[in-house]
């Protein structure tokens, strides 16, 4: 058959390279000058900065893809295991060293209170549980209610129904250490208060595989699948933007029979595979004709992740004692992520993730400086929030606190900088609403509830990435890959 794939994100690669597997012809087709999609890059003044995701988890993944060509991914990227995972900031001042060492871990509790250091104990003992049932949710595709039905056992017997936070608090008391154990939702665009427990996986997943870094950013693993691709005969078309899914009526269903490009260019296909942003691909690229379940309205009703906030910068000096990963809260925390998930505020008080590569890698800045990208939570852009006015004004607070209280002489020392705003996610990667990580992670909009990985309104259109099932994160978004592979070998 002959694929077309929209996007070049890790579930567009990831999916093009099990359909290439397969013996079909495949198209990539991205609407910007590099591939990666939310894991772009930006190269300035010497600096190599990853766009989104830096946090590798589960490299068995990237693994399965390159076996099913004889190739092992070590071969196209290197995969660094970090030894700190990352470093938990609080306000007052005091830290948390996070790794994968279950000693370390009991000390770093016991720092905070030793009465919980058996809480944490048993609190790890189910998240094995809650990672064996599910990662089986992962794989598996939710196309039927009767496959929700399935696994209603063991959401009920997991208590999928708590939140995170809630769950993380059954086992542990000290409030510092309930951030600390809850905090892992953000990573995905969930709120720790409403995300079901079930992304408690998060903290199993980490502590058994590691946490990893790829020699020279991520994106040196989006062009490594990609040189893979290419090798197997495989097309990447960048500056390729759709603006059209084609569809014909067959036996009285819509089907795909192609793509049209801005440029007014038509590709023929056999099947269409969507990784752009989920509310895009049905409001933007299909007419509403071809639209009975996946109506405007339908897409509006759903409830949509955060957005960020991210300065980009270089200094010309080393802050070493920063780690790869930092996270630092401030002075509030469920208050703040209300007014970001549900009061749609931009909050006097932010919590940030500082990223520091260079704290393991050299290559992404000119000798002897240090390279950092900064991102803040902030609400999507049904806030209205004008970030022509507040962008510059949000970046200066930033960078003082961050002068002030972690990073000294920060501002005489930055060599270049820049920054995005939800803007960047809405213009440059058709995000609905800005977001950052699509459709938020509750639990009524995960599994059969989340949209599908097949369409239910066209034939032979798939959907993957980060607003279908299973849903954001490096794992959930190569997994969707695994799925659509499996749906489209039924066709």
């Amino acid at each position: 058959m002959r694929i077309v794939v929209i996007g070049s994100g890790f579930g567009g690669i990831s999916a093009a390279l099990r359909c290439l597997s397969a013996g079909n012809e495949v198209i990539i087709l991205e609407k910007l000058d590099k591939p990666g999609g939310r894991a772009y890059y930006f190269e300035k003044d010497g600096f190599i900065f990853d766009a989104g995701p830096t946090v590798i988890t589960a490299p068995w993944l990237f693994d399965e893809i390159f076996e099913k060509f004889g190739k092992k991914s070590s071969d196209y990227f290197t995969l660094k295991k970090l030894e700190t995972f990352y470093k938990i900031f609080f306000d007052d001042g005091k830290e948390f060293n996070y790794n994968g060492v279950k000693q370390d871990i009991l000390s770093e509790i016991r720092k905070f209170n030793p009465g919980d250091v058996e809480g944490y104990l048993k609190f790890f003992e189910t998240t094995e549980k809650i990672f064996t049932a599910g990662f089986k949710l992962i794989a598996h595709p939710f196309g039927k209610f009767s496959d929700m039905l399935k696994i209603l056992p063991d959401l009920i017997r997991l208590r999928s129904d708590k939140s995170v936070y809630k769950y993380v608090s059954g086992y542990i008391k000290n409030e510092y250490l309930r951030k600390v154990f809850s905090f892992h939702p953000l990573l995905i665009g969930g709120n720790p208060y409403n995300t079901t427990s079930i992304y408690t996986l998060i903290h199993y997943l980490e502590q058994k595989w590691g946490v990893w870094y790829v020699q020279g950013g991520t994106n040196k693993a989006v062009l490594g699948m990609l040189k893979l691709f290419r090798e197997n005969n495989g097309i990447l078309n960048l500056n390729s933007e759709v603006s059209e899914i084609l569809v014909k009526k067959e036996n009285g269903k819509p089907k795909v029979k192609g793509v049209k490009l801005t440029s007014g260019k038509i590709i023929d296909a056999d099947v269409v595979i969507s990784n752009a942003d989920v509310a895009f691909t049905y409001k933007k690229y299909i007419k509403p004709v071809y639209r009975k379940k996946y109506t405007d309205r339908k897409i509006d009703s759903f409830k949509y992740s955060m957005s960020l906030f991210v300065i980009y910068f270089g200094t010309k000096i080393k802050y070493n004692h920063l780690p790869h990963h930092s996270i630092i809260l401030g002075k509030t925390y469920k208050e703040l992520l209300k007014d970001i998930f549900t009061n749609y505020k931009l909050s006097d008080d932010f919590s940030l993730y500082l990223h520091r590569p260079t704290a393991s890698d050299d290559s992404v800045a000119p000798p002897g400086n240090d390279c950092f990208y900064v991102l803040s939570p902030v609400p999507n852009l049904k806030s209205g929030i004008n970030w022509n006015e507040k962008g510059e004004v949000y970046k200066n607070l930033i960078l003082d606190y961050l002068e002030k209280k972690y990073m000294p002489g920060l501002r005489k020392n930055i060599v270049t900088e820049f920054y995005v705003t939800p803007e960047y996610f809405l213009n440059k990667l058709n995000s609905c609403l800005g977001t950052a990580f699509a459709i938020e992670p509750i639990l009524f909009q995960s599994a059969w509830m989340r949209p599908h990985n097949e369409s239910e309104d066209i034939k032979n259109l798939f959907l993957v990435g980060a607003g279908t099932h299973p849903g954001a994160g490096l794992p959930g978004v190569i997994s969707s890959a695994k799925i659509v592979e499996k749906l489209i070998r039924n066709i």
